[in-house]
């Protein structure tokens, strides 16, 4: 008897492997043998199968699909050995169980497997949302007889979908800009990415006919204190008055309010309030933010990250956990204290995996920036059990004759969870002399402020996935990487997000010639239509025929605006080749610009040729992004590099720079995963 296991990647398949039992290593795979069953463990990289048009092409929309291995792909042709391995394993078990993530992608991933290359239609399916032994035992001894259909046709509904927006509407554009020459050049557009975009853009205008206006503030000094007149005043010879009116003057107790609260802990993290604590806290990315937690849940510290729920059922062994972490000394103490206490849980659940909270499990070998995610979610995790914390709101006003004055603050009392959660809690700590109504204050000074009215606070990439989640655009999973596409297709620009000219003149021109492509209401429709699906409410045929109506007409309307949609977008176009081509300054002053030989080879030279004869060489593969900063070292501009399929790099321009010091030899890629300045961490 033997039993093929289906895994999602190599980490996770070696953790199910040595879970399960003595695992022997072949190629890529496990073999294992339990209760007298010979097991496979063979792991995927993520999708190997990707969906392709059947004919191949020039005219659009097109709507016939199917799936193709993805080592086809020259660049991902790395991809193959592990086909390989399930199509030839896959001719000789008896059995089969799908163990990759419980969510869409990972039910995806497992099907496709088992269907277009093991010739399968049903398999077990193994449900767990840790990589812990006892949970990969448990999830195997009681694997579900059959896949989880519901979820498998939503996702499979997902890619249709994003292929008939995201290549045909693409393309569509592309061609626009085809014909609207010179600035030819790749658009992207997406069923998610459009009404994202369009939010941002909203922001934008809200920001540029935004017109100060100025107003007058009073502030009255006292100790080591402050207080506010008790409103703005529109005119600044009032203002000078008041000033007037309390100079020389004493300041009189006119109420003292306090008022006692309790602050509940927080709530266990689910993904999207992760990415924003953590965002905040540290600066991280939310796709960073995810891909570091990733990595904390295939070594097993961590559960699955890609969850919307705030629940901890105690069938997690809540007590256990507290208890293995109570062996890990930092943690040790505070653990004690909340020995068999029940945590404060939200409102939001999800049907496959709970909250995010830490296995118990002793991390090994975690880089700075896993340090700081599991630090903070252990904290998280515990915070939860602790007492409410008691805070004191005081409110003051004070009167200098008929000109009153007010101050307010609050404080700690008790700290309760504030403690566990430790530096990661923000709180204002302002603690007010004793004071009683009628005491006399010794007044400082009276001061006029002179102040403007503020435009909309810009997005951050925190900001806008918490709006994101708000307004039901996009899912928990895909949200930060479609935010950083718009950041990759020079959409937007910035940690406080700014939309380009290009991003702005998209949207201007998707509104006027088509705007279903940004509506918001639609998105939210065909995800609740997803849901649907997954709910067994609906069937994917359905959705993806309702789908190619709307893509058609958008096509159609797109098409028939070709000439306007590519000279509208033309000026931008030009203007943000030629920003994204200036890598930074020369030493003589000049721009470093991104250029080409007449072999199609690039290169970075100066502005200032023939005088500056400065240039270097450049990456030939992947896309190049300017940072804004200066490599400490050798002086010359830090550049990001995207390659598809591998992690992002940054570098800079010198070939000879000591930060290059270990490459192999010198071709635009390092030995190492971050090079050219060291990143404080």
């Amino acid at each position: 008897m033997s039993t093929l296991i289906i895994c999602e990647k190599p980490q996770a398949a070696k953790k199910i492997a040595h879970a399960l039992g003595k695992a022997e290593k072949v190629k890529e795979y496990y073999k294992v043998k339990k209760n007298g069953e010979l097991l496979y463990i063979v792991p995927a990289v993520g999708h190997l199968l990707g969906l392709e048009p059947v004919e191949k092409h020039p005219h659009y929309p097109v709507f016939r699909l199917q799936w193709e291995p993805t080592f086809l792909d020259k660049n991902r042709l790395y991809t193959k050995k592990y086909y390989m391995n399930f199509e030839r394993l896959g001719k000789k078990v008896e059995h089969f169980i799908v163990a990759c993530d419980y969510d869409v992608e990972g039910s995806v991933i497992g099907r496709n497997i088992l269907r277009h290359i093991c010739g399968r239609d049903d398999a077990k399916r193994m449900k767990f949302s840790t990589l812990t032994k006892n949970e990969i035992n448990e999830s195997y001894e009681k694997a579900s007889a059959h896949l989880d259909f519901g979820l498998i046709e939503s996702g499979l509904c997902r890619h249709y979908l994003d292929w008939f927006w995201g290549v045909n509407l693409s393309r569509t554009l592309t061609d626009a800009i085809k014909g609207g020459k010179p600035a030819f050049e790749v658009l992207s557009i997406g069923r998610v990415q459009g009404p994202m975009l369009n939010l941002l853009a909203k922001r934008e205008r809200e920001i540029d006919v935004f017109k100060p206006e100025k107003y007058w503030q009073v502030l009255l000094r006292w100790g080591k204190q402050e207080a506010l007149y008790r409103e703005d005043l529109k005119d600044e010879k009032v203002a000078k008055k008041i000033v007037r009116g309390c100079e020389g003057k004493e300041a009189v107790v006119s109420d003292v309010r306090k008022v006692k609260v309790k602050v509940k802990p927080p709530f266990p993290f689910d993904l999207t309030t992760l990415q924003v604590e953590a965002h905040n806290l540290f600066g991280y990315s939310p796709k960073q933010i995810l891909s570091v937690a990733q990595s904390l849940y295939t070594k097993a510290y961590i559960s699955y990250p890609r969850t919307s729920s705030q629940k901890l059922p105690e069938k997690l062994g809540l007590q256990r956990i507290i208890e293995a972490l109570s062996k890990q000394g930092e943690y040790e103490k505070l653990c004690g204290r909340i020995a068999g206490k029940t945590p404060n849980e939200g409102k939001k659940t999800d049907p496959a995996h709970p909250a995010i909270h830490p296995t118990g499990e002793v991390p090994k070998e975690l880089n700075s920036y896993e340090k700081k995610i599991y630090d903070l979610i252990v904290r998280r995790f515990i915070a939860c059990f602790a007492e409410s914390a008691q805070r004191e709101s005081v409110r003051i006003k004070l009167k200098i004759g008929d000109y009153e004055f007010r101050s307010s603050g609050s404080r700690t009392l008790e700290p309760g969870w504030i403690e566990f959660y430790g530096r990661y809690a923000k709180y204002e700590e302002k603690k007010f002399p004793d004071l009683e109504k009628g005491n006399e204050i010794s007044v400082k000074k009276v001061e006029k402020l002179d102040k403007e009215t503020k435009p909309p606070k810009r997005y951050t990439q925190a900001s806008i996935l918490h709006t994101l989640e708000k307004e039901d655009i996009g899912t928990k999973a895909t949200r930060a990487n479609i935010l950083e596409t718009l950041y990759h297709r020079n959409y937007i620009k910035e940690k406080s997000i700014e939309v380009t000219e290009l991003g702005m003149k998209l949207i201007e021109t998707l509104e006027q010639h088509c705007p279903k492509i940004i509506s918001e209401q639609m998105t939210r429709e065909f995800r609740q239509y997803m849901d649907d699906i997954r709910d067994n409410k609906r069937r994917r045929e359905e959705v993806l025929n309702k789908a190619k109506v709307v893509i058609a007409e958008i096509v159609e309307e797109l098409s028939s605006h070709k000439r306007e949609i590519g000279l509208g977008l033309d000026n931008a176009l030009i203007k943000t080749r030629e920003e994204q081509g200036i890598l930074g300054k020369c030493r003589c002053g000049g721009n470093l610009k991104v250029l080409f030989s007449h072999k199609g080879s690039r290169f970075c030279g100066c502005s200032n040729y023939p005088k500056c004869h400065n240039m270097y060489p450049l990456p030939h593969k992947g896309f190049i992004k300017k940072t804004d900063k200066v490599c400490d070292k050798c002086g010359t501009p830090i550049i990001y590099v995207f390659r598809k399929g591998r992690r992002p790099f940054k570098m800079c321009l010198d070939t000879e720079c000591e930060t290059k010091r270990g490459w192999k030899k010198y071709s635009g890629k390092p030995d190492q995963k971050v090079s050219g300045s060291k990143k404080k961490g």
